[in-house]
């Protein structure tokens, strides 16, 4: 540590020291050195300037280890160099927080049409298939009658019948092509009921 630093610590420590010998009682002697004290130390802090002060506080900083293990030490601060981008907190948020489901709903529709087939290939039953596609064109329909402005819905709405006949066929090629059960590897009961 500096020596500038180590001094300066020994005034605030000093006039600490004035301060509760004041609030203790103390002396008109007393009451002088301690206002005497106070002053030449604003006077001190008039004469040094901002940078001086934000030096030794990166400084002090430094020794004290505050900036060991930072989470970009050697890498580049990402988005500096990007254009001013007024909402930049909010969409760091979002993407820290990995927050979905915000937006314009023509936005958030085209992204769930993008992921339905995917999403209709996990369900299990014909019912949950037609549940989740009338759910879908009712949200497209309702997007389209909203008057707020904003991106137009170009999402189309789905076939429920055809789709649920896509899905079946999925289903049926999916359980042709996946390799028969063999003997060996069968549960016992289900040998049993074979014999």
């Amino acid at each position: 540590m500096s020596s500038g630093g180590s001094a300066f610590r020994r005034r605030v420590k000093r006039a600490a020291e004035l301060r509760a010998v004041r609030s203790a009682g103390s002396t008109a002697q007393e009451h002088d050195e301690l206002t005497a004290a106070e002053e030449e130390l604003r006077r001190k802090r008039a004469k040094v300037d901002d940078a001086a002060k934000a030096e030794y506080l990166i400084r002090d900083a430094m020794a004290q280890g505050k900036f060991d293990n930072l989470k970009y030490a050697g890498k580049p601060i990402p988005g500096l160099g990007e254009a001013y981008d007024p909402d930049w907190w909010v969409k760091g948020l979002l993407q820290r927080e990995n927050i979905t489901g915000l937006g314009p709903k023509a936005i958030l529709l085209r992204t769930e049409d993008a992921g339905l087939d995917a999403r209709l290939e996990a369900q299990f039953s014909e019912k949950q298939v037609r549940d989740i596609l009338e759910d879908f064109n009712a949200r497209v329909v309702d997007a389209r009658r909203q008057l707020q402005g904003g991106p137009p819905v170009v999402t189309k709405t789905r076939d429920v019948d055809a789709e649920v006949e896509r899905w079946r066929a999925r289903r049926a090629a999916a359980a042709a092509a996946a390799p028969p059960e063999p003997e060996a590897q069968r549960s016992w009961w289900r040998r049993r009921k074979t014999t």
